[in-house]
């Protein structure tokens, strides 16, 4: 068995201190061989940044990926051709720096595995993209090529869009998780053909918070319909994700469970 940790949307400095603090932990405790992150929203709220990616990887993370916030902070596009562990949404329109997937290594009892990790991003409610599904397909066809093990996020705004792909995908992806609402949900499962699933892994970031914006803001946004400045919220964070034990001869998912710690 492969074991995997995945680590929901990085939230600004809080979300990053909380994945210091605790990621060491679970490495040992739970003998995780390889972890990956969204990380999206781990600058300051929006974006990610070189410093920042760097920050991360340092920190144990294998593996970042992203959603509609990859190119807030415009830093990153010339990192994108070259870092081939920051992954942008695989659907987005030719032309997007950068890619959508990939295969790595991890060791495992001394011995070298490949999994394979695709960032995808969904269409309902969100700007338009490529079909998530077909493109998932696609995704999937270049990945199995070299590995068994493949495991999507799935960052977007619709429940039934997230839920579809996984039954869409089911005995063809090893986990299709989600990602992008901030909210842990509490549907985490395995599927009739081995694929692990959750509609979304959560946030590491406040709690004390409007989906990790300072609460206040965000009510008097929606009292008076007026543009208000967002700022990062500092206070009850937790460290949100998912651990999965997958078989590695098969690619099929044999454990999910959520993560949820306090700081």
């Amino acid at each position: 068995m492969v074991n995997v940790l995945f680590i929901g949307d990085i939230n600004g400095r809080p979300g990053r201190d909380a994945v210091e603090q605790f990621l060491p932990s679970l490495i040992k405790e739970k003998q995780i061989d390889f972890v990956i992150a969204n990380g999206e929203n781990s600058a300051a709220g929006f974006g990610i940044t070189p410093d920042v990616f760097k920050k991360l990887i340092a920190m144990g993370i294998d593996v970042i990926t992203t959603g509609n916030h990859i190119w807030d902070k415009r830093d990153i596009i010339p990192l994108m051709d070259m870092e081939p562990a920051l992954l942008r949404p695989y659907n987005l329109p030719p032309g997007n720096p950068g890619t959508g997937c990939g295969v790595f290594e991890c060791k495992r009892n001394d011995k070298k595995v490949k999994i394979g990790v695709i960032s995808m991003i969904g269409r309902v409610f969100m700007q338009p993209t490529d079909c998530p599904f077909r493109a998932a397909e696609a995704a999937l066809s270049e990945i199995k090529k070299e590995t068994r093990i493949a495991i999507i996020d799935i960052h977007a705004e619709a429940t039934s869009e997230k839920q579809a792909l996984a039954f869409f995908l089911d005995g063809r992806a090893s986990a299709v998780l989600g990602t992008h609402t901030h909210v842990q949900t509490a549907d985490e499962r395995i599927l009739a053909y081995g694929t692990g699933f959750i509609t979304d892994a959560g946030m590491t970031g406040s709690m004390d918070s409007v989906i990790g914006v300072k609460k206040e803001i965000i009510i008097e946004k929606f009292l008076t319909g007026m543009p208000a400045r967002f700022e990062i919220a500092e206070t009850d964070v937790h460290f949100n994700g998912v651990f999965l034990s997958i078989d590695e001869t098969n690619g099929k998912t044999t454990l999910i469970e959520r993560i949820d710690l306090k700081k």
